[in-house]
């Protein structure tokens, strides 16, 4: 087997000599040998292994523990338990596919309550309190009083100060509370709303899909729907990476 310096390992990956060190701290590749000199000693195994690594969190997808499960795979492949890694990433995909369904369901919902198709979601006149309204819709009065704060709803009040939520409020929020179970990130929610204010015929989907060009910062939950298809195509190719390197040193020891 090829052996590698830092220096060698992080030219050939594409990275700083300190990411490579980084990688080794937290546990995503190996402990490389050290030569005696002292020096790193790097083989084919990590450079395959900073390959798994990379794919696995190319595509930042941080909901419902997807995250970790990508670290886990990684650790596991790291200590060349490649039956174990291979099982734990197809049901990683099978997850990051169950929330792109999710994903598309919620969609789905907000297009029935926004078209007349709502008759499952709108009960006779309300006219709720703010406690009232999150035990409606089974919400903590904090998650209530977030997206007010965040601008996806404003609330009028009453000459004593009470905020009153009415049937077109609880419909709002009703929407709002499909897209976040989803995970849909405020920022996207409320330029889904800010855009059907102004078109009630607007392309929905690639509305929430589809960050402004002048945001400052954009998250993966910003574009939920396309990140949750970077992800999609990052497991299949780490499955066929991790059934490779299976191949390539199962019958040795990889270190």
């Amino acid at each position: 087997m090829n052996t590698y310096t830092t220096s060698e390992i992080a030219k050939i990956i594409g990275i700083h000599p300190n990411t490579v060190r980084l990688y080794e701290e937290c546990g995503l590749i190996p402990k490389p040998k050290r030569r005696k000199n002292g020096y790193r000693e790097f083989t084919d195994f990590h450079i395959e292994q900073f390959k798994i690594a990379r794919t696995a969190l190319k595509e930042e997808v941080l909901q419902n523990g997807l995250r970790k499960k990508a670290i886990n795979i990684i650790k596991i492949s790291a200590n060349g338990d490649f039956d174990d890694a291979i099982y734990l990433a197809k049901d990683y995909l099978k997850q990051i596919k169950k929330e792109q369904v999710n994903a598309e369901e919620a969609i789905e919902i907000v297009r029935d309550m926004l078209s007349g198709n709502e008759s499952n979601y709108i009960v006779d006149s309300l006219c709720l309190r703010r406690k009232e309204a999150a035990d409606y819709l089974q919400i903590t009065i904090d998650t209530l009083r977030n997206w007010e704060m965040n601008g996806l709803l404003n609330i009028k009040r009453k000459q004593n100060g009470y905020r009153i939520y009415t049937e077109e409020d609880i419909m709002r929020l009703k929407v709002i509370r499909s897209l976040r179970c989803a995970n849909y990130s405020l920022s996207s929610i409320l330029r889904m709303l800010e855009a059907l204010s102004i078109n009630p015929n607007v392309n929905i989907r690639k509305i929430i899909d589809t960050p402004r060009e002048d945001d400052d910062i954009v998250s993966v939950c910003d574009k939920l729907l396309t990140s949750l298809k970077n992800a999609e195509l990052n497991a299949q190719e780490l499955i066929t990476q991790l059934k490779k390197m299976k191949k390539q040193f199962n019958l040795y020891p990889p270190l």
